[in-house]
């Protein structure tokens, strides 16, 4: 759940870098919520023949920019252009990689920043 709060942060932030996890907790929360809002509106409106959910929609919409913003960022983590997500099989096989270890062209590793932000929530109470 921090990976969608953190992508839902960086709204339109289209700069940096996003590690894997961060990116696929994103990808699968907002499947989750589309679905959700699927089954309610078909349940309360009581007829599955519709086509589609207006609900689902209208939150899909929302999170467009997020998405394409996250998006961008993961291709940038793996050290390529964010152009690349338009391109279908190259971008799913780009985001399913580990990012670049270390500094790239486009800014500080996510993971050793992640790793040294606070190392007092690693130490066992």
């Amino acid at each position: 759940m921090r990976g969608y709060l953190e992508c839902l942060k960086k709204y339109a932030q289209f700069s940096g870098r996003s590690q894997r996890k961060e990116y696929w907790m994103f990808v699968l929360v907002n499947a989750i919520v589309a679905v959700a809002l699927t089954v309610v509106e078909t349940v309360s409106r009581g007829n599955a023949a519709n086509g589609g959910s207006v609900l689902a929609g209208l939150y899909n919409l929302a999170v467009l920019l997020p998405a394409l913003a996250a998006g961008v960022r993961r291709m940038h983590d793996t050290n390529h252009r964010g152009w690349w997500l338009f391109v279908p099989i190259v971008g799913l096989v780009f985001a399913c990689m580990d990012g670049e270890h270390g500094e790239n062209r486009f800014g500080p590793d996510p993971k050793a920043a992640d790793v040294n932000a606070d190392p007092s929530r690693w130490v066992a109470a």
